[in-house]
C-alpha cells in the first residue's frame, strides 16, 4: 500500500497533499466527472453559506477570509482549503461524499476538525437554501441496491466494517472492547473513566432487563462479548448472536477467559433466524445496521423472541424524524465508507415499528453527550498512534478516512444532531403486564 507522503499529523495543515493508493481508493484518486455549471453552482452555494458560519476559510497559503459581520469569530475554527478547485468540484458531483472524499484525497484540512464539522452540523441549513432542498434527488446518489441488508446482504454489510481486523478496533477501544457508546459518572470524560463507563452502561442495560441468576438473555449483537460476559456473571444463560466472524472469534476466547463459556453461547447467526423463547433480549446500537426496509422485521423477532413477560432493552442512536425521512434513501460517505446498509432511526420510528410489532416502550433514557465523549476519547487513541495503524496494513489514506469517521460522529452529537437513547419494551397486553 502507499503510504501517505504528508507529515501523517490528522488534521493537519502542512498543505502537503497524501499519496494515495489508486487500487484501493479509485474515487479518491480521481476527480468524479462535473460540468463546469454545475462545479460552478456548487462552489456559490458552500461559499455564501460557509460566510454565514462561525468559521474561517484559508485557500491554501493564502489569505485567510472570516465571517460575515454580526457572525461569531473568536474561537472559530478554520476550514483550510489545499485545492479549492478539486473540493467544489468533488461537491458538485458527489455533494456529502464529495466532500468526505476530498479530505480523504488532502484537499482540505481544519486546525479543529471536530470543531469544524460541529459547526457544518448545526448550520446545515445555511448551505442549501430551502427551495433548493426540494430538488435533493436531482443531484444526491441512490444507495446501492447490493447494500440492502438482506440475509446474504446483513453478512457482507457487517464483514465490511467488523471485520477489518480485531487489532484496528483495540488500538483505540477500551480494554472492554466494547464499541458503542459509553455512560459516565461525570463529564466532561477522563481516559481512565471509559471502562468504568463501559460497564455502567452495560449494567443499567441489564437492569432494565431485569437479568439475573436464570435468566435466559438473548443478545443480538455480540461485539467483543463483554455484555454476554457480565450477563453471565450475574448467573445468567446467554445465548449472543453476531454476524461477524472475527467478533465472534475474540468473543470465545474473552468468554473463556472470563470463566463463564459455561452460561454463553455464541453463534454465527442473522436474528431472523434466531427461535425460542427468553426472558430477555438486549440488543446494542445494532438497529442502525438493519435498515429502514428491515425494521418490521427487527421488531418482529423481537417479539416474538420473547417469553411471556419478558423485557426488551435497546440501545439506539438516532437523529430527527425529519432528517431521517430526508436521508433515508441516499448514499452517503458513511453508508460508502464505513457503515454500508444501515440507517440511523428516528424516536418517532423506533417508537412506531415497536407498537406495530407488539411492544410497548415503559423506559427512554437519552445521553447523547455521553457519546460525543466516548468518540472523542476513541479518537484521541486512534490518532496518537499513526505507526501502530500503519503496522497493521493500514495505509495513510484509511487512516484520514477513519478519523473523519470518528469526528464525523463526534460531531454529529456534539451538536445534538445525533442523539443515543436507552429503550425499555415490553410485550403489549396481558403478555406484558408482569414485566411493567
Amino acid at each position: 500500500m502507499t503510504l501517505s507522503t504528508s507529515s501523517d499529523a490528522p488534521g493537519g495543515t502542512t498543505g502537503r497533499r497524501p499519496a494515495v493508493d489508486p487500487g484501493r481508493w479509485p474515487d479518491v484518486v480521481r476527480l468524479p466527472r462535473a460540468s463546469a455549471p454545475r462545479t460552478a453552482v456548487a462552489r456559490g452555494l458552500v461559499e455564501r453559506g460557509l460566510a454565514r458560519m462561525p468559521l474561517r476559510v484559508r485557500h491554501g497559503a493564502g489569505s485567510l477570509r472570516v465571517p460575515r459581520p454580526g457572525v461569531p469569530r473568536d474561537g472559530t475554527p478554520t476550514l483550510t482549503l489545499h485545492d479549492p478547485a478539486a473540493f467544489h468540484r468533488r461537491i458538485g458531483a458527489d455533494g456529502l461524499i464529495g466532500f468526505g472524499e476530498s479530505y480523504m484525497a488532502g484537499e482540505w484540512d481544519s486546525d479543529d476538525l471536530v470543531g469544524l464539522l460541529t459547526v457544518l452540523a448545526t448550520h446545515i441549513d445555511a448551505l442549501i437554501p430551502a427551495p433548493l432542498r426540494l430538488l435533493r434527488g436531482v443531484w444526491a446518489h441512490r444507495r446501492p441496491l447490493s447494500d440492502r441488508s438482506t440475509l446474504e446482504g446483513a453478512r457482507d454489510n457487517i464483514h465490511r466494517h467488523y471485520d477489518l481486523s480485531n487489532e484496528l478496533f483495540a488500538l483505540f477501544l477500551d480494554p472492554s472492547l466494547t464499541y458503542s457508546s459509553a455512560l459516565f459518572d461525570t463529564l466532561p470524560a477522563t481516559p481512565d473513566a471509559l471502562t468504568a463507563a463501559q460497564h455502567r452502561k452495560i449494567d443499567r442495560l441489564l437492569d432494565a432487563a431485569g437479568v439475573r441468576r436464570g435468566t435466559r438473555l438473548l443478545e443480538i449483537g455480540t461485539g467483543w462479548g463483554e455484555l454476554a460476559i457480565r450477563a453471565a456473571a450475574r448467573g445468567a444463560d446467554v445465548l449472543t448472536v453476531t454476524l461477524s466472524e472475527e467478533q465472534r472469534d475474540l468473543a470465545l476466547r474473552r468468554i473463556a477467559d472470563a470463566g463463564v463459556a459455561g452460561r454463553v453461547a455464541v453463534e454465527l447467526r442473522d436474528y431472523r433466524e434466531v427461535e425460542g423463547r427468553y426472558d430477555a433480549v438486549v440488543s446494542v446500537e445494532m438497529i442502525e445496521a438493519v435498515g429502514a426496509d428491515f425494521w418490521p422485521s427487527y421488531f418482529t423477532a423481537l417479539r416474538r423472541l420473547l417469553a411471556p413477560g419478558g423485557i426488551v432493552a435497546l440501545q439506539a442512536i438516532t437523529m430527527p424524524h425529519d432528517r431521517m425521512l430526508a436521508t433515508a434513501r441516499t448514499h452517503t460517505w458513511i453508508s460508502k465508507y464505513v457503515f454500508p446498509g444501515g440507517l440511523i432511526p428516528s424516536r418517532h420510528a423506533i417508537a412506531r415499528e415497536s407498537a406495530a410489532a407488539g411492544l410497548d416502550i415503559t423506559h427512554d433514557l437519552g445521553f447523547g453527550e455521553h457519546y460525543a465523549e466516548t468518540l472523542r476519547l476513541w479518537r484521541e487513541r486512534f490518532v496518537a498512534q499513526p505507526d501502530a495503524v500503519d503496522a497493521l496494513g493500514f495505509d495513510g489514506t484509511f487512516r484520514r478516512m477513519w478519523e473523519l469517521y470518528l469526528a464525523y460522529s463526534e460531531a454529529g452529537f456534539r451538536s445534538r444532531y445525533l442523539d443515543v437513547r436507552h429503550f425499555r419494551m415490553v410485550a403489549s397486553g396481558p403478555d406484558g403486564e408482569a414485566a411493567r
